[in-house]
C-alpha cells in the first residue's frame, strides 16, 4: 500500500533534526573531517566528547585495535570471542599476504589455535590456517578472507560492539528510520491483506 503524500507533505521537519541525523551518521562511521566541515557549515556544536572515541574506533591496525578496545571496553573481547578471533585473524591475514609464513604460523599457534576449543570457531580457524598451504593464497577458494570486504565487516562489527558497550546507539539514526519505514510498510500491507509484501526501496522512496 502506497501512503498518500498528502498525509505527510504538510508535516514540518526541523533543520536541527535533520542535522542531528547527519551528525549521528558521521560520528558512527568515524568521518571526522566531514563531521568538522558539516558542523562548521551548519553552526551546530561539535560533539567533542566523541572525537577521541572516533579516532580510536577508526584505528586500522588489528593488534592496535585490540589494544585500544581493551582500554575503552576492557571486558568486551573477553565476552565476545567471535569478535576477538576476527580481529586476530586480520593480523594473521596481513602476515600471510606479506609472505611471512613462519611468523604467521607462530602467530596462529599462539593466538588463534586456542579458539579452536570453541566448536563454532573451529571451521573458521581451519579456513584461515589453510591459507598457509597456498603459494598464492589470493587465488585460493577462500580468497575472500584476504579482501577488503572481510576487513570492513570485522571493523563494522567492532565499531557496533564498542558503541553498544558504551551505551551509545549501535546503529545510526538514519538506519533506524529506514528500518522503521520498512516495518511500517510491511505492517500496512499485511493489514490490507496483500499476499506479497513489496520490499521497501529507499531509491524509489527518494524519487517522491
Amino acid at each position: 500500500m502506497d501512503v498518500d503524500p498528502r498525509h505527510y507533505e504538510q508535516i514540518a521537519i526541523k533543520d536541527n533534526d535533520i542535522h542531528s541525523i547527519v551528525v549521528s551518521y558521521l560520528v558512527h562511521n568515524c568521518y571526522r573531517e566531514t563531521l568538522e566541515a558539516f558542523v562548521a557549515c551548519t553552526g551546530m556544536p561539535e560533539p567533542a566528547d566523541y572525537i577521541e572515541d572516533m579516532e580510536k574506533r577508526k584505528e586500522g591496525d588489528a593488534l592496535k585495535a585490540i589494544e585500544l578496545t581493551e582500554q575503552v571496553a576492557c571486558d568486551l573481547l573477553e565476552n565476545n570471542k567471535d569478535l576477538h578471533f576476527d580481529l586476530l585473524s586480520l593480523h594473521f591475514v596481513e602476515l600471510v599476504c606479506a609472505k611471512k609464513c613462519t611468523e604467521a604460523l607462530e602467530f596462529a599457534q599462539n593466538k588463534l589455535m586456542p579458539f579452536g576449543k570453541e566448536q563454532k570457531l573451529l571451521e573458521k580457524l581451519e579456513n584461515f590456517l589453510s591459507l598457509l598451504a597456498y603459494e598464492e593464497p589470493e587465488k585460493s577458494p577462500i580468497f575472500h578472507l584476504l579482501g577488503l570486504e572481510y576487513r570492513q565487516c570485522v571493523a563494522d562489527n567492532l565499531n557496533r560492539a564498542i558503541l553498544a558497550h558504551r551505551n551509545l546507539p549501535s546503529y545510526t539514526a538514519v538506519e533506524r528510520l529506514i528500518q522503521q519505514a520498512i516495518v511500517v510498510r510491511q505492517s500496512l500491507n499485511q493489514d490490507h491483506g496483500k499476499d506479497e509484501i513489496p520490499t521497501f526501496s529507499l531509491k524509489d522512496a527518494l524519487k517522491g
